[in-house]
């Protein structure tokens, strides 16, 4: 018997992927953003593939607001982004 993998939603693109191949961007109880790579940390989570695009696109529908509950400033945006590249690199 195979182990099933958790399947997750990409705010950005809205694709259904496995746990592992995503992302998890964390909103913490101190209303801090950090991305998660273990995905074990509390906190509300949001999870993004790992094209930049997605970033943008989750941004540009507010799939991120939505997730949090909150608008998220620009400057966090960019953090999340430059965070995003060293991991995807």
């Amino acid at each position: 018997m195979t182990k099933k993998n958790p399947m997750r939603m990409c705010v950005g693109c809205h694709e259904m992927r496995e746990k592992r191949d995503l992302i998890r961007v964390l909103k913490m109880q101190d209303n801090t953003f950090c991305i998660d790579p273990a995905g074990r940390k509390n906190g509300r989570g949001a999870y993004l593939c790992k094209n930049p695009d997605c970033l943008e696109l989750a941004v540009k529908n507010h799939g991120l607001e939505r997730s949090f509950k909150m608008s998220i400033p620009k400057e966090i945006v960019a953090e999340l982004a430059e965070e995003m590249k060293t991991i995807a690199e």
